[in-house]
């Protein structure tokens, strides 16, 4: 009987730290997946959440300069899908920075899965990678212009024209050019990283569209795949 104790003993002690789920003491969850027991945490501070940890499997990263606004329709998303045409999953961590009338400021993390040796064991541990800045992108790549009457934008050889009277902003309030400062958000769409800009013509809306950039991951970074305009 003695011996049938320690072992039920060794079983608990074993199982226990895999079935609850250990806080992170003076942090909070700010959002989790079931998928690959992937949690992440943050403390409040000043309206924002600061000091994230992620933690994925058993294994805890630190990135604490990432922020993200704490209003609960803007909480960050965790995203693992397979992004990059490979037989693995990649990790994405998608941050709002800040929101408002005419502004959403997004931030976009990806992390490849790649096998380490810690110790004598062999586990998964998230490797970040680069992504190519988009409004980078876009200053490499769409040229506009714009007028009292029209917005022009061209990306290679298609152009496209948006009749800007029906907004009825008065010339006064355009900007001397198209804005793509205020709109920037990232989503995932049929295993696809993508990003979408909006352009802006003035400080009180007039908003005609939004470039959307396709990424591909190449050269070791996730690069411009497809740009195009749609007004």
């Amino acid at each position: 009987m003695k011996k049938y104790i320690i072992l039920a003993l060794t079983i608990l002690l074993t199982v226990s730290p895999i079935k609850v789920e250990a806080k992170i003491v003076g942090y909070d969850v700010v959002a989790q997946s079931n998928k690959e027991n992937i949690t992440l945490y943050a403390k409040e501070l000043d309206g924002l959440y600061r000091d994230f940890k992620i933690k994925f499997k058993w294994g805890i990263l630190s990135r604490p300069f990432w922020i993200n606004d704490t209003s609960p329709t803007w909480s960050p998303k965790i995203i693992y899908e397979n992004i990059n045409q490979c037989d693995k999953q990649e990790l994405i961590i998608i941050l709002t920075k800040g929101y408002g009338t005419g502004v959403l400021e997004q931030e976009a993390h990806i992390f490849h899965i790649e096998k380490k040796e810690i110790g004598k064991a062999i586990v998964d541990v998230p490797v970040e990678v680069l992504i190519d800045n988009p409004l980078a992108i876009i200053m490499k790549n769409v040229r506009t212009q714009l007028t009292p009457d029209k917005a022009k934008i061209s990306i290679g050889d298609k152009h496209f024209t948006v009749d800007i009277k029906p907004l009825g902003i008065q010339s006064e309030h355009l900007f001397r050019d198209i804005s793509f400062n205020n709109i920037i958000k990232f989503e995932i769409k049929d295993n696809q990283f993508i990003a979408k800009i909006g352009g802006q013509i003035s400080p009180v809306g007039g908003f005609i569209g939004e470039v959307v950039i396709v990424y591909e991951y190449q050269d070791n970074m996730y690069q411009s795949k497809s740009i195009k305009f749609q007004p």
